[in-house]
């Protein structure tokens, strides 16, 4: 089957065998992509290499969602969206926290009360809200269309010209690469060059072939064993597509020091997935139909991309004071997975979140002054980017 044949074929039901070999593909490219992307950080401004370790390490995420869009299986446009953005936040972000204060009590004998954040690190918190509000808007009026990518697509532009203003950092020791990104990194420069290119390469053709029938199969063992189909492809292929992310930055956050890194590798991610992740669906659907054309929200989507709003908003408003606490992460923890526990309390957390989303922003206003990451972002536009 030709490359163009392959992109514009229906959807199939195929076997649900080719899970075994299709997610193991998947999961093979975003572990080659990640490991070319880290050994590439080493030689660019950490903030912007962030931001691109981020967006190739959700490749996974946006090959399925394109299949999605361009076989116009309108009713599964977000599941993985929301899946994998709800496991960023409410379990990549507490699972950042764990392991630093794990390794925090481990060396220091005494608990780690927060992650405080670096002064520079406000554009990424800040850079965080324009999407999020703008999700609202989405959820508002009920559709996605090609005004809404574009209007996302030039705040993802704004986030990246704001992070290539930051000056560079030192980077990270040999010692806190993992080992493969390490001996890529310590080989000749031509090899390295050319490794990463391989590794690039390799992982983009692994998930262009290996994302639609992973797709069909999800759809396949959905049909065979009875499961509401958007209910696996919200977890199921975020769980594999998100593994290496959530590795490299469980990796990071073993010292102190580094966990505020791995945190915003997992904001920058959150930023990418709800500006260019959401903005590619109308054009990807309207590409297929062949003319310009809005997505409908059904009710189910609205809800489940109001679940993830709220959650990404209470996430937010935690980190405007430059910190994750302790009881922050673990709250998050706590409200992702009661909608596991009680699928039933999934209206009752919306209304949680937001409520508790419109407490901490009282609370801010309350005292008068601007919340630390909107200071710190003050100082930083003046220092670096005006």
């Amino acid at each position: 089957m030709s490359l163009l044949a392959l992109l514009i074929a229906p959807l199939q039901l195929t076997s649900t065998s080719d899970i075994f070999w299709a997610a193991p593909a998947i999961l093979l490219a975003a572990l080659m992509i990640a490991w070319a992307a880290e050994a590439s950080q080493y030689f660019i401004a950490q903030a912007f290499a962030l931001a691109i370790l981020a967006w190739m390490q959700t490749l996974p995420e946006f090959a399925v969602e394109a299949v999605f869009a361009w076989t116009r299986q309108l009713p599964l446009l977000l599941a993985n969206l929301t899946g994998a953005l709800r496991l960023l936040t409410g379990l990549g972000w507490p699972v950042i926290y764990f392991t630093a204060a794990v390794s925090h009590r481990r060396r220091a004998k005494k608990p780690l009360r927060s992650i405080e954040l670096e002064s520079h690190q406000s554009v990424e918190v800040i850079a965080l809200l324009p999407p999020l509000l703008y999700a609202a808007i989405v959820v508002a009026k009920g559709s996605l269309t090609i005004l809404d990518s574009i209007v996302l697509i030039a705040i993802y532009l704004a986030y990246l010209w704001l992070l290539r203003k930051l000056p560079p950092e030192a980077p990270e020791s040999m010692e806190e690469l993992e080992a493969i990104p390490r001996a890529i990194v310590c080989a000749p420069r031509a090899r390295r060059i050319a490794i990463i290119a391989i590794l690039f390469v390799a992982g983009g053709l692994a998930i262009y072939f290996a994302a639609r029938p992973f797709a069909e199969s999800l759809l396949a063992i959905a049909a065979a064993v009875g499961v509401p189909s958007f209910v696996l492809v919200q977890w199921v292929a975020p769980v594999i597509s998100e593994f290496p992310e959530l590795a490299s930055t469980t990796y990071f956050a073993r010292t102190v020091d580094r966990a505020p890194m791995a945190l915003m590798n997992m904001v920058s991610s959150n930023i990418n997935q709800w500006t260019l992740l959401v903005a590619m669906l109308p054009l990807f659907y309207s590409l297929s139909l062949g003319q310009v054309a809005s997505i409908p929200l059904d009710a189910q989507q609205r809800a489940e991309l109001l679940l993830t709003l709220g959650q990404a908003l209470v996430g937010a408003m935690f980190l405007l004071n430059m910190s994750l606490a302790w009881w922050e992460a673990c709250a998050l923890f706590v409200m992702f997975t009661i909608p596991f526990i009680h699928p039933a309390a999934e209206k009752i957390v919306i209304i949680v979140y937001f409520a508790w989303a419109g407490i901490e922003l009282l609370r801010l206003l309350r005292t008068g002054r601007a919340p630390a990451a909107m200071r710190q972002f003050a100082e930083t536009w003046r220092s670096h980017i005006a």
